[in-house]
């Protein structure tokens, strides 16, 4: 019926992220008889070669016999097999300078591009992502930095521990501070969130206790909505209204600084959107804020001091409030600012994040695959045959050459 090759990761820094379990792959081929999986072998994945074999997987470096190549991140031209099917996070649709070669390497080669990103529900929903396990990875490393940053108390890097499940387990034995966080967004990521503000038994609060109570536990507001934008011109919020007129929107935020320890920011952001505050508020006298996690991690972005991606190595970074300029970090001081701005969090719970997006992709994304005719899969195909589909047709001066 089908033959489907996971790929290997070649980017740099190396993802361990795949597409698909052992686990899933044994699933999918005994349901659909004549269906078959193989891997291209892999030193980095986070189930190995020897994992797939155990379960049956073929693990082949020649994968030129495969319909359809699921990856995770872009794949590097030379290592681009023409005329097939691909599946990856392409980082093309907003003409990514970086990507542009591979996009016209995908034309030249008549490659048909699915991006995970654009596989949409028919209100726009996206179906597949790492944004819950990138909530979950960006708050558990919000609240690591800011006790690191204080002195009162310690969690272990979320990489370090082999799973989300013993990441709980470590929860269990630690004691917040009485902390003020807000959570923004209202997509996965601040799903991933609010799961490990649950699991620390931080306490939700609504935003207007949030802005005139103080606390003797840890709790969190959490801001969509109206509570975070209002029309300039009558304070009124509408979320169509806002979509097709963010520039008629300001944001909200400047109420929050006062009382706000940790930003952990999940917001989809574009330029045309108000940022949640300027480089210059924070130094205002009543900033509060010492850690900010910037889990959508847009440089410049929504979070203005965010001044460059961090790593999984090396996460965080400070920001000294009086001169703007970037400073060593866990300095026991309100004087600096320290950003989490990891842009590939969920690599460090690399099987669970597998897992979440592989049950996805099955339970949504294969069936439209194979029936063919998909208005879904329509949407998400960049380019096929040599060309760009009509949706993508603002590509051209970036994919053609």
């Amino acid at each position: 019926m089908i033959r489907i090759g996971l790929i290997r990761e070649r980017k740099y820094p190396p993802d361990s992220r795949v597409a698909l379990t052992p686990e899933q792959c044994v699933e999918m081929m005994q349901k659909y008889p004549g269906m078959q999986v193989v891997a291209e072998p892999s030193p980095n994945r986070c189930y190995t070669d020897d994992e797939y074999r155990a379960a049956g997987i073929e693990v082949m470096e020649d994968l030129t016999n495969c319909d359809v190549l699921l990856g995770i991140k872009e794949v590097k031209e030379e290592y681009i097999i023409p005329n097939k099917t691909y599946f990856f996070f392409s980082h093309t649709k907003k003409k990514q300078p970086y990507n542009q070669q591979m996009m016209q390497t995908l034309i030249e080669k008549k490659v048909r591009l699915i991006d995970y990103e654009c596989l949409t529900h028919a209100d726009e929903q996206r179906i597949l992502g790492f944004g819950f396990y990138a909530g979950v990875v960006g708050a558990h490393n919000g609240l690591l930095t800011y006790g690191k940053k204080t002195g009162l108390y310690d969690l272990p890097a979320a990489h370090n521990v082999n799973s989300f499940a013993e990441l709980l387990r470590v929860y269990e034995d630690v004691n917040l501070p009485p902390l003020k966080i807000v959570v923004t967004g209202s997509g996965k990521v601040a799903s991933g969130v609010i799961e490990v503000m649950t699991h620390f038994d931080i306490e939700s609060v609504e935003p207007e206790d949030f802005l005139t109570h103080q606390y003797d536990y840890p709790v969190y507001t959490h801001l969509t909505g109206g509570d975070l934008y209002a029309r300039k011109d009558n304070d009124l919020f509408s979320r169509n209204d806002f979509h097709a007129n963010p520039t008629a929107y300001k944001c909200l935020f400047h109420k929050y600084i006062p009382q706000t320890d940790i930003l952990m920011n999940g917001i989809y952001w574009d330029t045309h959107i108000a940022r949640l505050f300027e480089r210059q508020d924070i130094q205002r006298s009543d900033w509060r804020t010492t850690v900010i996690a910037d889990i959508t991690c847009d440089i410049d972005g929504s979070v203005p001091i965010n001044v460059g991606a961090s790593s999984i190595a090396d996460p965080v970074y400070g920001i000294d409030r009086r001169t703007g300029e970037r400073v060593q970090p866990f300095q026991n001081t309100t004087n600096t600012i320290d950003v989490m701005a990891v842009d590939n969090l969920p690599n460090e719970l690399p099987r669970d994040a597998s897992y979440y997006f592989g049950a996805h992709f099955e339970k949504f994304i294969l069936k439209e695959l194979l029936r063919g005719n998909s208005n879904i899969i329509t949407r998400a195909t960049i380019c096929d045959n040599g060309k760009l589909t009509p949706h993508y047709e603002y590509l051209s001066d970036y994919a053609y050459k």
